[in-house]
C-alpha cells in the first residue's frame, strides 16, 4: 500500500483538542489524515455527503483533549457513545490487525471502551483497569522521559529501538494506571510477561524513579501500553507534541548538536507515527 493512500481516522467529539496536531502529524509524513466527528460515522444529525464509515480507514486515532468535559470520568462519556453505536465496527477493525492508538484522553477513552488493557478479549464488557487521578491530585504538564520496553511487539513502536529513552512531554490530571486491588499484581505480570508494556518513566539516568519523573504514580512506571497483538496502543504523553526539534525545551541547544539542517528529524514522537505507518503500508 503507498503511503499517501493511508487514511487516518483522527475522531472528535465536543471536548477534544489535540486533533489538529495529529491531522499535521500523519499529514508531514505523506499521510492522508482527516478529522472525523463520531457523528459522522454514526450517520447522525449530519448531511448525507459527510458521513463515513471506519471501513473506510487503515488506522483509528483518539485525540488528546477532554471529551465531554471529562465528566463522570475521563474518557467515558466518549467510550459509552462509541460502545453504543460503533461496538462491532471497532471489535473488527482490531481484529482485522488495523492499528488503534490513544494519546491521553485518547488511553483513557480505550481503557473505559474496554480495548485497552486488552487481556484476553478484543473489547472487554466492562474496563480492566483504570486511569486515576493523579498522587500529587493536581494537573501535571512538564516534559517527560519515556524508557521503550517493547521487545517488537507494538506496531507503534517498532522503529524504535529497545531501552531508547524519549523525552515526550505529559498534560493530564488522571494518568495513574490503576488495576483492581485482588487482580493487580497477576494483570502487572501479565502485560510484563506478552511485551504489552511499551513505555515506563524514567529519570535522566534512565532509573525507574517516582514523582516528579513519573507524574502521576501509575503502577510500574507505566506511560503506555498495547494490546495482546500490539495493534492496539495508548500512552498518556503526547508524541504529536514532539514531533519536531523546535517543540523540544531544550531544541536550541539540540539544534546545535546536529546542525540546522536535521532539525525536523530530531523530534522524539515522529517515531510513533513513523513505525505505524510503515506497518500499514507492509501490511495492507
Amino acid at each position: 500500500m503507498k503511503l499517501s493512500d493511508v487514511k487516518v481516522c483522527i475522531l472528535q467529539i465536543e471536548g477534544t483538542n489535540c486533533d489538529n496536531e495529529t491531522y499535521w502529524a500523519f499529514k508531514r509524513l505523506g499521510a492522508s489524515p482527516e478529522v472525523v466527528h463520531l457523528k459522522q460515522l454514526i450517520a447522525k444529525d449530519v448531511p448525507k455527503e459527510t458521513k463515513r464509515s471506519l471501513s473506510d480507514y487503515q488506522c483509528l486515532m483518539f485525540p488528546g483533549g477532554f471529551s465531554a468535559g471529562d465528566y463522570v470520568r475521563a474518557g467515558a462519556i466518549f467510550a459509552a457513545r462509541i460502545k453504543a453505536s460503533l461496538e462491532n465496527d471497532v471489535k473488527r477493525f482490531i481484529e482485522d490487525g488495523y492499528p488503534v492508538v490513544g494519546i491521553c484522553n485518547g488511553f483513557q477513552i480505550m481503557v473505559e471502551l474496554g480495548v485497552l488493557p486488552g487481556i484476553g478479549e478484543t473489547m472487554s464488557a466492562v474496563p480492566q483497569a483504570v486511569l486515576a487521578k493523579n498522587d500529587s491530585d493536581r494537573y501535571e504538564c512538564r516534559p517527560t522521559l519515556l524508557k521503550h520496553e517493547s521487545k517488537g511487539k507494538c506496531v507503534f513502536t517498532s522503529k524504535l529501538p529497545q531501552n531508547s529513552i524519549v523525552m515526550i512531554p505529559c498534560a493530564h490530571a488522571e494518568g495513574k494506571l490503576t488495576f483492581p486491588k485482588e487482580k493487580e499484581q497477576k494483570m502487572l505480570k501479565h502485560l510484563i510477561d506478552n511485551d504489552q508494556v511499551v513505555f515506563r518513566f524514567v529519570d535522566n539516568e534512565g532509573n525507574y524513579a517516582g514523582y516528579p519523573w513519573c507524574p502521576n504514580g501509575a503502577i510500574h512506571n507505566i506511560a503506555g501500553i498495547c494490546n495482546e497483538h500490539g495493534n492496539v496502543f495508548g500512552l498518556m504523553p503526547h508524541p504529536e507534541r514532539a514531533f519536531q526539534i523546535w517543540q523540544h525545551p531544550d531544541w536550541t541547544r539540540l539544534a546545535a548538536e546536529v546542525g540546522a539542517s536535521r532539525m525536523s528529524e530530531r523530534g522524539d514522537g515522529k517515531v510513533v507515527f513513523e513505525s505505524v505507518l510503515d506497518y500499514i503500508t507492509k501490511k495492507f
